[in-house]
């Protein structure tokens, strides 16, 4: 049971692997949105840094100090009305004069005309509230269940699904659907009914390529990079060409050439080229090695979990940054199609950061009622 009693501190290894990350992140964004900031914001070099000190970090920071103070049971209790808030926001992107678009994509809520926030990423921390409420409910016997589980599962998950494909945001719909399922799965959710999800994510990618043929040009891009090399195979093509220019060593702190609008969003999606250029394959490894070890240190705290809800809460936070992690990267390296997905505690970005932060509160916050001290073993 969560009680004052019972609590003690929260795992300062997790919060060091973030601190670690997020250092890293700042640093290398300072010199990868440099020449943006100074040629697209009136000089400032500076200016996309900031931006993400003011709107990112400082308001992460202060939730995820709320949150990991906040007894993580408190979510529990309202799941049902957080989700309900969140679909909310999902809906009012489309509304005109609230929702903002960028680019194609109709993503972004503008805020008293002060700041925009992006619904969908509020929404990765929400439905896993209310996800990891309703699984615990259900228990183990309950989920195996096809229509007491599997159908009450498809049908949230496939409402929050049309609901971001519609923006579109095809990424985020990846890593919100890869986490609900990774989180069923730990539930104890029947072998048979996760293959026809996979199935049914199959079927459904390809109907979103048959109606978007710009998704049709990423995939063949993703197959045969050296096509188009100037129309749609440009990015991934610049891309290769930073993180081969990198080497194992790279060229040096500051002396990236992809990044003077070479090689496209050096801020947001591409982050991880730009640091490859700059670093080299050794820091794109210590890199990859770090959000292992944040992964391996968030398991250990979930499988230290007082209750099922905080064990599930706790693992889709691990499987969603994990995996938005090496979706990006996997992006950048041409393993994967382009997703438009940032990588998590470095890209420019203030409401996934700040929300991001968040969700490492609430682990935080498990990790301070875990019914046993963790290993003092790194990591």
């Amino acid at each position: 049971m969560v009680t004052s009693k019972n609590a003690h501190a929260i795992d300062y290894r997790l919060l060091v692997i973030v601190g670690a990350l997020l250092l890293f992140g700042f640093v290398m964004l300072t010199s990868a949105s440099g020449p943006l900031g100074y040629t697209r914001q009136g000089g400032d070099s500076f200016y996309y840094v900031k931006h993400q000190l003011f709107f990112g970090l400082v308001p992460g920071l202060f939730a995820m100090y709320v949150m990991s103070r906040i007894p993580y049971t408190f979510w529990k209790k309202f799941s049902w009305q957080i989700l309900i808030g969140s679909l909310i926001l999902l809906v009012l992107v489309f509304i005109p004069g609230i929702g903002s678009d960028f680019g194609t994509s109709h993503s972004w809520l503008n805020v008293f005309g002060l700041f925009s926030l992006q619904p969908a990423e509020i929404v990765k921390l929400t439905f896993l509230f209310y996800l990891a409420a309703w699984l615990e409910k259900r228990g183990t016997h309950g989920v195996k269940d096809f229509q007491n589980g599997f159908i009450p599962f498809i049908s949230v998950l496939g409402l929050i699904a049309l609901l971001v494909a519609l923006q579109p945001d095809v990424g985020t719909l990846f890593i919100i659907v890869v986490t609900a399922v990774s989180v069923y799965f730990a539930a104890g959710a029947s072998l048979a009914h996760i293959g026809v999800l996979i199935l049914g994510g199959i079927a459904s990618f390809g109907l979103l390529i048959a109606v978007a043929p710009y998704r049709a040009a990423r995939l063949t891009t993703f197959l045969y990079p050296e096509l188009d090399p100037q129309g749609v195979g440009y990015h991934i093509n610049q891309a290769l060409l930073a993180i081969g220019s990198g080497g194992f060593f790279g060229l040096g702190y500051g002396n990236s050439r992809q990044k003077f609008e070479y090689l496209p969003e050096v801020a947001g999606d591409s982050v991880f080229a730009v640091m490859a250029e700059e670093m080299g394959m050794v820091f794109g490894v210590l890199l990859i090695l770090g959000f292992l070890f944040f992964f391996r240190r968030a398991m250990k705290i979930a499988m230290n979990a007082p209750d099922a809800f905080g064990k599930y809460v706790v693992i889709g936070v691990a499987a969603w940054i994990t995996i938005q992690a090496f979706v990006n990267i996997g992006s950048m390296v041409c393993i994967m199609p382009m997703t438009g997905v940032t990588l998590p505690f470095v890209s420019y970005g203030g409401t996934s950061l700040a929300i991001i932060l968040a969700a490492v509160g609430v682990v935080l916050n498990v990790s301070r009622y875990g019914v046993q001290p963790l290993s003092s073993r790194w990591p």
